[in-house]
């Protein structure tokens, strides 16, 4: 035990005289624990629905770890999964940071955390779910359309001129090849283990279930996800935070930062409801949907 813990240091007198009349947040005594909304399909989005990317996400969570007198960083996680690789990406920003600050993380899931979700609550030290939270989805899924019946019922011809035989592997136009669809799925697969590893690493002996179970790409409510050792709680984030720091603590909320087409700018408003109803924007809104849906949602 060090001097200084046997010997707490006082404050000063001004700054017991003071420290009362402070605002909250300038004040030592009161803690505080950041909150980092993490909401919607993980992802490249378009200009006015970006997806949950690493630069999308990074400055809040600079920001959130930066907190003068932080005890612990919130993750307020609610999200269908999307790319494997950004949620891993946003993951390890999270853990690098962690270790770095030395701040406990904690994840409190609202609707869902699913698939790449569920692998940034895997961030957390520990991972609490409301009643109705949705938990788990630990797989890997794509897919397409096939329209090769489709082009030559009305009379398209479809040319492609590639370098490399695989440049054209499970084109949506063309007819579907067993070796391409072998090879896909060996890809997955490899994603797959590697997710189950890193599920593994972070819940370790808390994990209950069997892999064919745990692993099998099901979801849970989180009741039966908390039985199963994928999260350790069921409650909410204004609870569990006062119970532990305090009915004082503080949670000031680290909003993401916005675009330029994000902002309400006087004149951008009305074209960004425009935009917002054609292209790219629209099938953005379709695929979002489309990934919710998998859940109920």
């Amino acid at each position: 035990m060090t001097t200084s813990e046997t010997n707490p240091r006082k404050p000063g007198l001004l700054a017991e005289f003071f420290g009362p009349l402070l605002p909250a947040r300038f004040r030592a005594d009161i803690p505080t624990v950041p909150v980092v909304r993490l909401a919607g399909v993980i992802g490249a989005g378009v200009p006015l629905r970006p997806g949950l990317t690493l630069g999308t996400v990074a400055r809040s969570l600079d920001k959130a770890f930066g907190m003068r007198g932080a005890r612990a960083v919130a993750l307020l996680i609610n999200s269908p999964g999307g790319s494997p690789a950004q949620s891993h990406l946003i993951y390890r920003r999270i853990r690098q940071l962690a270790e770095e600050k030395k701040l406990p993380v904690f994840a409190f899931v609202e609707d869902l955390a699913a698939s790449g979700g569920y692998m940034i609550a895997c961030a957390a030290d520990e991972i609490v779910c409301d009643t109705f939270s949705i938990a788990g989805s630990i797989g890997v899924v794509g897919g397409s359309f096939g329209f090769v019946n489709l082009i030559e019922k009305i009379g398209v011809e479809r040319r492609v001129y590639t370098s490399g035989d695989r440049k054209v592997m499970l084109d949506p136009f063309l007819p579907e090849k067993p070796e391409d669809v072998q090879r896909i799925k060996a890809l997955q697969k490899k994603i797959h283990d590697d997710f189950i590893a890193l599920v593994k690493e972070r819940r370790g002996t808390r994990l209950k279930g069997d892999d064919a179970t745990l692993f099998s790409g099901e979801f849970w409510t989180a009741a039966v996800a908390r039985d199963l050792g994928l999260v350790d709680a069921i409650g909410d984030l204004r609870s569990v935070l006062r119970a532990r720091y305090g009915d004082k603590v503080r949670t000031p909320l680290i909003e993401m930062s916005r675009g330029l087409l994000g902002r309400r700018i006087p004149g951008l408003s009305r074209m960004a409801a425009t935009l917002e109803s054609h292209g790219d924007d629209m099938i953005s809104l379709l695929e979002a949907r489309a990934w919710w849906s998998r859940y109920g949602f």
